[in-house]
């Protein structure tokens, strides 16, 4: 017998739309990082990793350079011998060889910019700003204007959007974010400012800064298309040394080429080690969006400029407590950009649109 419960419509559940906010948090982190906030964790740790790499290059290669007395040879150095790494590993990973292909069919039928594939310019520059500027003021120092350029260019790249890559829009915990890694290394690197230090010396890691930010992202783009990290990463060692060698060749075409080449063998690995950080950043670039990962990478590099400059440094001088201050800083930048706003919940409705009981 039906009871008076039946003669009522059904109540049916909705889930809750998103509003404005929601909408905007489903945009600002990917769905995979959202629903996995171990593994985003995860991944922003082996992106703070991957500073530590860039913080051992620039220290490579700014001894480097200051022994040949030749930026641009020691970045040609640098950029060549990863090169030759990463030819010979193409021979036995196929997965990246068919990633190649399928780029260059990407790029020949216009279903990426043939600017995607250019990455390795931006990388260029900053290998030769570290052989440059990190023999003159330190590690730390070239580390200021390096985060400062890829924290804004991050910025800007993540609320633009970038290929498949959607605009993420800046919250308020990202800005705060990206604000306080600026006041951290201006903070850190405040007591080795001095008045005798060219301007070029601080613009031009800043330059590599921005150029870096943008490389991240094209990087994420290419490796989505190839399939494979390696493929990223031997594109932008390919176009960079292209670009390093015709930098050398009239370089040295004008001061002429170095006359010693240093035997200490360490000074040779700056290029093993961009394969590694350059390969990682392309993996974890499209689960984090380039601002998070660009903090979590920038943290790990003035951590470890910091402690280059304490326990190695290229030149004899002592870090001030607040270059470790602006350390601390970073890491809590790295914290607050990380957190996820706060979502809104909407009630439950029903059919009729009324609140279900």
């Amino acid at each position: 017998m039906p009871t008076p419960a039946d003669d009522l419509p059904p109540v049916v559940e909705t889930q809750p739309k998103p509003d404005g906010d929601a909408a905007e948090d489903s945009a600002l982190v990917p769905v995979e990082a959202a629903a996995h906030p171990l593994r985003t964790a995860l991944l922003l740790l082996a992106a703070f990793g991957t500073g530590v790499l860039v913080a051992l290059q620039s220290r490579i290669n700014g001894e480097l350079g200051q022994r040949l007395g030749d930026g641009f040879v020691s970045a040609l150095i640098s950029f060549g011998s990863g090169l030759v790494i990463l030819a010979v590993a193409s021979l036995f990973w196929r997965p990246g060889r068919r990633g190649i292909v399928r780029v260059a069919t990407a790029v020949r039928t216009r279903r990426i910019p043939w600017w995607y594939v250019v990455g390795g310019s931006a990388g260029a520059f900053f290998v030769l700003s570290q052989s440059l500027v990190v023999g003159l003021v330190g590690v730390a120092l070239f580390t200021v204007g390096v985060v400062a350029g890829q924290t804004v260019s991050s910025l800007l790249v993540d609320r633009r959007g970038l290929g498949t890559a959607r605009p993420k829009p800046v919250t308020p915990q990202r800005l705060l974010g990206a604000v306080l890694a600026l006041v951290a290394v201006v903070l850190a690197a405040s007591s080795e400012l001095r008045p005798g230090i060219p301007l070029w010396v601080l613009l031009v890691p800043f330059g590599a800064g921005l150029a870096v930010g943008w490389q991240q992202a094209v990087n994420g783009q290419v490796k989505a298309v190839a399939g494979s990290a390696f493929t990223a990463t031997f594109g932008n060692f390919l176009v960079g040394a292209i670009v390093l060698l015709v930098a050398a060749v009239i370089h040295t075409a004008i001061v002429g080429w170095p006359t010693h080449f240093p035997v200490t063998p360490w000074l040779y690995l700056g290029g093993t080690v961009g394969t590694v950080f350059i390969a990682g950043q392309a993996a974890i670039v499209r689960s984090t969006g380039v601002l998070l990962m660009g903090l979590a990478v920038l943290s790990g590099q003035l951590v470890t400029a910091v402690l280059f400059d304490l326990l190695a440094p290229v030149q004899s001088h002592a870090v001030a407590p607040v270059t470790i201050a602006g350390a601390a800083l970073t890491l809590l930048a790295v914290v607050i950009a990380a957190i996820p706003r706060r979502r809104r919940s909407a009630p439950f409705t029903t059919s009729s649109g009324d609140p279900a009981p």
